[in-house]
């Protein structure tokens, strides 16, 4: 590792004189040995690829099986219709994927257009992309690092890499230390300076060590590259229902057929009523309604702040039992901010605003702060160091008037920042007078001074004294508060730089950190109440990252407290182990990002990332639901999402699971809606057929009522309200399948109870005419009669079915009738779609039935409400029975 090395053993490795750098024949030797320093991207699909990869799923193969069947049926409106449906699926899956994969051209945009170059003894500005191996950087303030480097000096050089690292505050560098540890964390390699980072103070001279896929970016875009797209659950899950369909369908086919042949019935009429069958038992109107449930709910997610980049994640997140976030940015407010201020008078607390009272020892403390200082803030934006920029808002949350502070107090001179003596100091002139503001490291200045304010008096500084700004200052490093002193003294006379650290006055102490998000603390507690876990992961330091943790009721001690560098220790093998009993990552890597997902997602959980840096990219690609902060997330970091929160806010995700187990709650109402009408068209021609009946229902009846039950019932079942009560269940385990629980025996029970009495409605047509279905010689018209009253029984079953089917345990009283208005219109269009084809003479001779009776319409109505009845009466027994295991 190049931070290991000493300059002069770097230097001799890339064979360069720093003060001459490379030639420029050597620079494009080089240039095509290494290549262009630019990221590589992985190879595009075209479109039609993306297309073709869409219909690779086993409920598309079923629904191909079913247009060449209904085609050499002559049912070519069907055909169409179903062949309407593939392509509308694939078409919706090709424009999510497209604008997916975009992660590498951002940090490709990333990269620095221009860099400061030393060759041939000159410094001159080249493209970034022609920097090699070997070149000699220059860095200066404002400008992007081009490429990785080891420095080879440094002046106050400050590098801002929240990005890479994850630490919110920009990093000091010494390019004289050499680093003795080999794996020592990305954000403590302080002799190192990375591609892509900014510069916010300060100069460097660098030797550059990698470039393009061999820097520290480069490894992160090769983590994209490399980490293969996972299917989702309920991908997972609609596959496995294909092929069980696929399979279903094809045997009742064959067994139909069969059972024909032995029963030597028209072996034609029964081909096309066991392919009819076949074709209406397959819910072919399964994958566009999935696709436009998904799409219903990301249109209402997106008016929350969320916006989703591929449609199957819309019902991942309804399963997610792990949060893992991102601290800088994400959970805390990315702006460091002054907490508390010491003085001789004690200790106290920064009230954001203008709610302080200070005294006026305090009131100079923040005053020293202001003047010494280089950054400005105003309106809300500021510049320079973020440390300077909380120390002006300090300024103004204890009243002072900075800009005419500003006025009446010019800067003479000033003694810069220097990584030895960890000290800046300023002179000012005001009014005739000097006065030397010194602010740095609390321990450097009780060393250098010899007196303390106290209560408005100048005194000289006693032990007691020192021990008191100690006693503080371990006060507020032990709350993870970066602690900085500040001192002054009054001068006669312009003086040197080095004469202003003498003998100086000490004011006092200020502790501030990057805090938490004010809504983050409810929004992790409601997520606890949900049984979801949220986990800290950071690029930041251990205890800074606890102190925050700790804040937010994520974690209750320090021992759920990780660093990178004792994941390594602990070993691959022993760490997905105790993965579990942590809530903390803290120092950790981009590679340390994707090894916990993934040892996360090891033992069976549903993982989110949420994070805004390039760093966290590869993580937010292996988790099941990457989640990117719209505001302050990087390019980088979108393209790498599945979702993206337009606010930035931590409670925006929380809302976004919410909406997502109410979105698969009703793509389950939907998928169990169609497979128990499906299920009794089943057992109505299956047990007829069998006990050698005539068959109830022929061809064009099936695929009529396949037509009109699996579209718009479906669909507005789909749109159903969410359920208020849905984030006080536990995340549904990803392995559970449509029929975990009482479901299936809902779709066996419901399909069975459908088919018997649609069988019943057959018989009683019969019935009415003197006759029965095992009579022989029966007059055809009586077979168009029972054949009508089991076609409109079975529709009218289905149809008022759906009123059932909002809520598995709640009445439809308790969820609101009217409350899901696209379903009433649902159920009033497909009646009277019913009544239509049976009042219009041509269309009930295409479908040959009957007008009925009094008593028909009147069987027709009773029986098509008991599928309803009855399930709402076996709801109540099981909220009685629920009830009673409570109370147990």
């Amino acid at each position: 590792m190049w931070f290991s090395k000493s300059k002069e053993a770097v230097l001799y490795e890339l064979e360069v004189d720093p003060s001459r750098g490379l030639t420029e024949a050597e620079a494009q030797a080089r240039l095509k040995k290494y290549g262009p320093n630019k990221l590589k991207a992985r190879k595009k699909k075209s479109v039609f690829q993306l297309f073709l990869a869409q219909l690779q799923d086993w409920l598309i193969y079923v629904l191909f099986a079913a247009v060449v069947i209904t085609l050499i049926m002559g049912e070519y409106i069907d055909a169409i219709i179903i062949i309407a449906v593939i392509v509308l699926n694939a078409v919706l899956g090709v424009v999510q994927e497209v604008r997916a994969g975009n992660a590498i051209e951002a940090l490709q945009k990333m990269a620095s257009p221009k860099a400061l170059v030393r060759r041939d003894g000159v410094v001159q500005e080249v493209d970034s992309e022609t920097v090699v191996p070997g070149d000699i950087l220059v860095l200066d303030a404002g400008r992007y690092v081009a490429a990785d480097l080891r420095l080879l000096e440094s002046a106050h050089l400050q590098i801002e890499e929240s990005a890479l690292t994850g630490e919110s505050v920009p990093t000091p560098k010494d390019a004289s230390i050499t680093l003795k540890v080999p794996n020592t964390p990305l954000g403590d390699r302080d002799n190192a300076a990375f591609m892509s980072t900014l510069v916010t103070a300060g100069r460097g001279l660098g030797v550059t060590v990698g470039t393009g896929m061999h820097t520290e970016v480069g490894k992160i875009a090769r983590i994209i590259n490399t980490e293969e797209q996972i299917k989702t659950p309920l991908e997972i899950r609609l596959n496995r229902l294909g092929k069980s369909l696929g399979k279903f369908a094809i045997g009742i086919c064959v067994l139909i057929f069969g059972v024909a042949l032995l029963q030597g019935r028209d072996l034609a009429e029964m081909f096309l009523i066991s392919v009819s069958l076949a074709v209406a038992s397959i819910p072919e109107g399964l994958a566009a309604i999935v696709a436009i449930v998904l799409s219903i709910g990301v249109t209402s997610m997106s008016k929350r702040n969320a916006i989703i980049r591929r449609l199957p994640a819309v019902e991942t997140l309804g399963s997610v039992n792990i949060i893992c976030s991102d601290k800088t940015g994400t959970l805390t407010q990315n702006k460091m901010t002054v907490l508390k201020y010491f003085n001789m008078e004690g200790e106290a607390t920064v009230k954001p605003g203008k709610g302080n009272i200070p005294s006026e020892d305090a009131r100079l403390l923040a005053k020293a702060m202001v003047l010494c200082s280089d950054a400005t803030y105003a309106n809300g934006e500021g510049t320079g160091d973020p440390t300077e920029i909380a120390l002006l808002m300090l300024g103004d949350d204890l009243g002072l008037d900075r800009e005419a502070l500003n006025r009446e107090s010019k800067r003479i001179d000033e003694f810069s920042f220097d990584s030895n003596r960890k000290l800046m100091s300023t002179l000012h002139e005001e009014n005739g007078r000097y006065t030397v503001y010194t602010k740095g490291a609390i321990d450097n200045l009780l060393k250098l001074a010899t007196h303390v304010q106290e209560k408005g008096q100048v005194v000289p500084i006693s032990e007691q004294h020192r021990q008191q700004v100690q006693a503080a200052t371990a006060r507020m490093s032990e709350q993870a508060l970066r602690t900085l002193g500040v001192a002054y003294k009054p001068v006669e006379k312009v003086i040197c730089a080095e004469e202003m650290e003498r003998e100086l006055i000490l004011l006092g102490l200020v502790g501030m950190m990057d805090p938490p998000r004010t809504e983050v603390k409810g929004s992790v507690r409601k997520a606890k109440e949900a049984g979801i876990r949220t986990i800290m992961i950071t690029g930041d330091h251990k205890i800074t990252a606890y102190a925050i943790a700790h804040q937010l009721g994520i974690a209750e001690c320090l021992d759920q407290a990780i660093t990178g560098q004792e994941i390594d220790d602990l070993g691959e093998h022993t760490f997905n182990e105790k993965v579990r009993n942590y809530r903390i990552f803290a120092r950790v890597s981009p590679e340390h990002k994707v090894c916990i997902v993934r040892a996360l997602k090891a033992q069976g959980n549903v993982v989110s990332m949420t994070g805004d840096g390039v760093n966290d990219a590869p993580s937010l690609q292996a988790a099941d639901i990457g989640v990117a902060m719209g505001i302050a997330g990087t390019d980088v970091a979108k393209g790498a999402s599945d979702m993206i929160l337009t606010d930035d806010n931590f409670a925006t995700i929380v809302s976004a699971i919410e909406q997502g187990r109410n979105i698969y709650n009703n793509i389950r109402k939907a998928v169990l809606f169609l497979l128990t009408c499906n299920l009794g068209e089943v057992v109505t021609m299956f047990i007829t057929l069998i006990i050698g009946w005539e068959a109830p229902l022929i061809a064009t009846q099936l695929l009529w009522i396949n037509l009109l039950t699996d579209s718009m019932p479906a669909v507005a079942l789909g749109m159903d309200p969410g359920d208020p009560d849905v984030m006080r269940e536990k995340p549904r385990d990803p392995n559970e399948s449509f029929f975990a629980g009482i479901a299936g025996w809902r779709v066996l029970g419901g399909g069975f109870l459908i088919g018997l009495l649609t069988i019943f409605a057959f018989w009683f047509g019969y019935y009415e005419h003197g006759y029965s279905p095992f009579d022989d010689n029966v007059p055809f018209a009586t077979l168009e009669n029972a054949r009508t009253l089991a076609f409109m029984t079975l529709v009218a079953c289905q149809l008022f079915y759906a009123l059932a089917m909002r809520h598995p345990t709640k009445s439809i009283f308790q969820v609101g009738v009217f409350t899901n208005k696209y379903l009433i219109g649902a159920i009033v269009l497909g009646l009277a779609l019913q009544l239509v084809v049976i009042a219009i003479p041509f269309m009930r001779e295409a479908f040959n039935l009957k007008m009925l009776d009094k008593n028909g319409w009147f069987m027709v109505l009773f029986l098509g409400l008991v599928p309803l009845l009855v399930n709402e009466l076996g709801k109540i027994y099981l909220r009685v029975w629920r009830r009673k295991i409570v109370d147990q």
